[in-house]
């Protein structure tokens, strides 16, 4: 094996190893709904606090001054192309709150494992196993897009109890998957999901 091959598979198993970490982080808001039934007041509470705290953490990291163990993690989890202040979880935890004040129950539980789990595995399995791009999407694969379609058809599955409410959610959720939106997907999935699970329930 060349030199060049050997460094660009330690670059790709390292790309592999922070997604990996990034999605493990991803998938956390899989517990809102949870700690929602418990306490809704305070689940929102929590959500909006650890907004206000990554993003001073984020400023304090820009400006050369590492709050303990938030600004390890965000490096850690930060991808090539993530420079300056990295949005992914300031957006990711708007998007669990805009599912929690749009929808009830349990739209908003299937919006946010929708999130979770169809978002998290999708970018796992488009890394991992994506060969073939999905043409204008930005580099969506159909593997990442079939992990998807496969992960939000089970998870709204089992809160629905109807499989032809999970067929359209799952379907819609990989549309909304797919669109080049960046970071943004981690809003527009939730809510998108969320409105399309009031309107087939």
């Amino acid at each position: 094996m060349s030199d060049v091959a050997m460094l660009n598979r330690f670059a790709s198993i390292k790309e592999i190893k922070t997604e990996l970490f990034r999605k493990s982080i991803h998938m956390m808001v899989a517990f809102v709904p949870t700690m929602a039934r418990f306490n809704l007041v305070f689940t929102f509470s929590a959500l909006v606090l650890a907004i206000l705290l990554y993003s001073y953490s984020e400023f304090m990291r820009i400006s050369g001054v590492e709050i303990s163990v938030i600004s390890k993690i965000t490096a850690a989890a930060s991808r090539k192309r993530d420079t300056g202040f990295v949005f992914g979880p300031v957006t990711l935890a708007v998007g669990a709150l805009m599912a929690l004040m749009l929808y009830p129950e349990p739209a908003a539980a299937i919006a946010i494992y929708a999130l979770a789990f169809g978002d998290g595995f999708s970018s796992l399995f488009g890394k991992l196993f994506g060969r073939t791009f999905i043409p204008f999407t930005g580099g969506k694969t159909y593997a990442g897009s079939t992990a998807c379609l496969i992960s939000v058809f089970l998870t709204t599955l089992a809160v629905s109890g109807s499989v032809r409410v999970a067929v359209i959610v799952a379907v819609s959720t990989t549309f909304f998957e797919v669109l080049p939106s960046g970071d943004l997907d981690n809003m527009l999935i939730p809510v998108g999901t969320g409105l399309v699970a009031i309107l087939v329930m």
